[in-house]
């Protein structure tokens, strides 16, 4: 049986992470550059170029690193706030007022912002807890097995992200009906659904623990 839902679970996620690919294709059919999305981070500076600045609404949290992260990934998210799918005031605001090619600049800047000769140092796969094992064995399908080297650059990195910010994440996932808190990706929803309360706090305690690529890297207005 256990077998039968882990199968579901990984075509479930392959079939969503094709779909996700398709829409931000679409998105990215516009060429990022780095260069011009280094002008027009002035929206993203004032939290995520802050080391451990915290948000304060509609939960509080420390945002996330982003520096690092999956320029794809990036897009789909942006899309996400910007249709309402992701429920974020702040975040949905800031990306409604971003063009296809805004969106395309920045998440090719933050792709590749940070990165340095260390990152490849990452180790190809972590070692899991025994506790956490059957929780995450269907994580890596799309996350990879050191969740940091994604099987589709659409999927996030989650390797070294705050453990306060990837726990209002999962349970963003579990809520529905809330005008501010909420995602909607199928996927996640249903690989939410089976956690209980301190299954994600373990989760995102273990996930933050390790290695990765994500970064927070200060902007020089705020060294």
């Amino acid at each position: 049986m256990k077998n039968i839902q882990a199968f579901s679970l990984r075509a479930l996620c392959v079939a969503f992470a094709l779909a996700g690919t398709a829409a931000a294709a679409q998105a990215q059919a516009v060429k990022g550059d780095a260069a011009a999305g280094e002008k027009k981070n002035a929206m993203c500076i004032g939290c995520h170029g802050i080391e451990g600045y915290q948000a304060s609404f509609p939960q509080i949290y420390k945002v996330p690193k982003i520096s690092g992260q999956n320029g794809k990934y990036i897009t789909a998210a942006l899309e996400s706030y910007r249709k309402g799918d992701r429920k974020h005031p702040s975040m949905r605001g800031i990306s409604g007022s971003l063009t296809d090619q805004d969106i395309a600049d920045l998440s090719a800047y933050y792709e590749s912002h940070g990165k340095s000769a260390a990152d490849a140092a990452v180790p190809a796969q972590a070692e899991v807890p025994a506790a956490l094992k059957d929780k995450l064995a269907t994580c890596v399908a799309c996350h990879g097995p050191n969740f940091n080297n994604t099987t589709d650059p659409a999927n996030p990195r989650l390797a070294g992200q705050h453990a306060d910010y990837l726990y209002v994440s999962l349970k963003a996932y579990q809520t529905s009906g809330n005008n501010v808190v909420g995602r909607g990706n199928a996927t996640m929803v249903g690989m939410a659904s089976t956690l209980k309360e301190a299954d994600i706090k373990q989760i995102a305690a273990y996930i933050a623990s390790l290695p990765g690529e994500l970064k927070t890297v200060s902007h020089a207005k705020f060294r």
